[in-house]
């Protein structure tokens, strides 16, 4: 049995963020804080918002909030040995336009908080570099929707593509550090 921990809905995150004047939609947090999280950024209930936000001021979100329930999701999620890991985008029942702007936006967010926390040489294995580089390939894409079966496919690939890419990246500066400190 799975002990999987949903994320908050979109909706609740997208109006806290906008009490907060954040200029931030919620699959760029989201984004940002599994980049952070993955780079090896402290997970600090307290202090995240305001380092991904660049504002030491930022209020901590309370615990029970979509946010404070995002960094809780993101945390438990990214640690889950069951590979429970899901990317914060658009619903299914969306247009694929929105769904793809989301996850460049996701990418993008990912991009800027695991530089942030990882720095410029992060100790990555070769696979984990080649998958950091496909990432910013595709948060520089520009997306045209022509077919929208095919868009559909191919959103659906690169979006499994992306969860995986980042549990690798997890892996490698997080979990692999945390594993070799305990046989020590």
């Amino acid at each position: 049995m799975s002990d999987h921990v949903s994320l908050p809905p979109l909706a609740d995150l997208a109006a806290e963020l906008r009490e907060l004047d954040s200029g931030l939609g919620p699959s760029e947090l989201h984004g940002s804080l599994c980049g952070w999280l993955s780079g090896g950024g402290a997970p600090d209930r307290e202090r995240w918002l305001a380092a991904l936000m660049s504002e030491p001021g930022a209020p901590s979100p309370a615990p029970d909030s979509a946010l404070g329930r995002l960094f809780g999701a993101s945390v438990a999620q990214l640690d889950s040995p069951d590979f429970g890991f899901e990317l914060l985008l658009p619903a299914e029942d969306q247009p694929v336009s929105a769904r793809g702007d989301g996850l460049l936006a996701w990418c993008r967010g990912f991009l800027g908080g695991f530089g942030l926390a990882a720095g410029a040489e992060p100790p990555l294995s070769e696979e984990s570099r080649e998958a950091l580089a496909d990432l910013a390939r595709i948060a520089a894409s520009e997306l045209t929707y022509e077919e929208p079966e095919a868009d559909e496919e191919a959103l659906a690939e690169v979006a499994e593509f992306v969860r995986v890419a980042v549990m690798l990246l997890h892996s490698d500066c997080v979990l692999g550090p945390r594993h070799r400190r305990r046989l020590n």
